[in-house]
């Protein structure tokens, strides 16, 4: 999708309603996360492919309602994250967007997703400014499980799926 996209111009209002309610469920359907940021960055002036697009999505929403996250109570706690990126997939500004998700006891519990500050040159390079950001991430999440009490005396490994960075 692009802010170029032709079509009908949607009321504004109608279509911030539908997004904000769909960035509410991110807490708990992190599948959802890219698809819901990136129908967001056309809340300024939506047309008819924007409002399409969030329409799949409450219906994707609609199919998946009885699915649910399950967190265990078992002692092996092991914080493990899994990164991913793509390259230049704004068409806007050419901006990559990076994911990351961190479990800990096999569940899912946080899943930031960004567009890259910068534009990068390579799908490598971009991997890299990921890699670092989810660094980043892990090293607050490892402060954070130490204040509750659940130490982290392993590395934290962060999972990449691009040859050239790993």
């Amino acid at each position: 999708m692009s802010k170029y996209d032709e079509g009908d111009k949607v009321n504004p209002t109608y279509f911030k309603s539908l997004v904000q309610s769909l960035r509410y469920l991110t807490a708990t359907l992190p599948d959802i996360l890219f698809a819901v940021g990136l129908v967001s960055r056309y809340m300024e002036k939506p047309k008819m492919p924007h409002l399409k697009a969030t329409k799949r999505i409450l219906r994707y929403v609609k199919g998946i309602i009885e699915y649910e996250l399950f967190y265990s109570s078992t002692k092996k706690s092991k914080l493990v994250g899994y990164r991913d990126s793509d390259w230049a997939g704004n068409v806007d500004d050419r901006k990559s967007t990076a994911g990351l998700v961190f479990c800990l006891r096999d569940t899912a519990f946080t899943w930031p997703l960004k567009k890259q500050p910068i534009v990068t040159l390579s799908t490598c390079e971009v991997e890299y400014v990921a890699i670092v950001a989810g660094e980043c991430h892990a090293i607050r999440l490892r402060n954070l499980l130490k204040e509750v009490q659940e130490p982290q005396q392993e590395a934290t490994e962060i999972y990449v799926d691009n040859t050239s960075a790993i």
